[in-house]
């Protein structure tokens, strides 16, 4: 199966002197959903299946980064590894994720967010990024992504453009993660998420965490 390489945006926000394809315009706030999930996760399919709907439902303005740790990503005996620790498992510790799956919506802390951190259940991720969604952003952030497939090169322009004033922070840092889709392997309770059933029965993995370039 063809491997479709995606970039995400995760956190934005440096200084620049000029724009050329970033909106100068204020906008409102985009949502990361960074999902801890795992190949022997029961519920984490149908928790792949909430995020695929809020990104549906907000093609524009949700993006997804699938992150595989902890002990229910750990490969039995010929099984892929699709883990990238230390990256995801350090991700998932600052979160204090209580099981899984679990989520971070913009890696901010609401009322429903686990042990102080922020992680939550899956039946929370709709409303916490509803929250978000109608707040305004004070910086706006453009990505454009050029694969050079003969040297295996990815090569990212990132622009920023502060179209407001931020309260009590003194800087700010960008993160860029390099996510991909339809990576086949298998996959714990697949019937909860059964569109992601693959012919041959392993399952299509999507906005799956490879890197972080930054």
């Amino acid at each position: 199966m063809k491997k479709i390489l995606f970039l995400i945006l995760s956190v934005g926000t440096i200084t620049s002197s000029s724009q050329s394809f970033v909106s100068t315009s204020p906008e409102n706030k985009n949502i990361i959903l960074e999902e801890f999930t795992g190949i022997h996760c029961t519920w984490c399919p149908a928790g792949h299946l909430i995020g695929q709907q809020l990104h549906d439902n907000n093609p524009n303005d949700v993006f997804l980064i699938n992150i595989h740790t902890g002990g229910v990503a750990t490969p039995s005996a010929g099984e892929p590894d699709f883990r990238v620790d230390p990256m995801g498992s350090n991700i998932a510790g600052q979160s204090n994720l209580s099981g899984y799956p679990a989520g971070t919506v913009n890696r901010h802390q609401f009322s429903m967010s686990q042990n102080g951190g922020t992680a939550m259940s899956r039946s929370d991720w709709s409303s916490a990024s509803t929250q978000l969604l109608s707040q305004s952003s004070p910086v706006n952030v453009g990505l454009q992504a050029n694969i050079d497939m003969s040297t295996n090169t990815l090569t990212v322009d990132v622009e920023v453009y502060y179209t407001g004033s931020q309260n009590s922070i003194s800087s700010n840092r960008l993160t860029i993660a390099v996510v991909q889709n339809n990576v086949e392997g298998p996959q714990t309770g697949a019937s909860n998420n059964p569109g992601a059933i693959l012919a041959n029965g392993q399952y299509n993995h999507n906005h799956m965490l490879r890197h972080m370039m930054t």
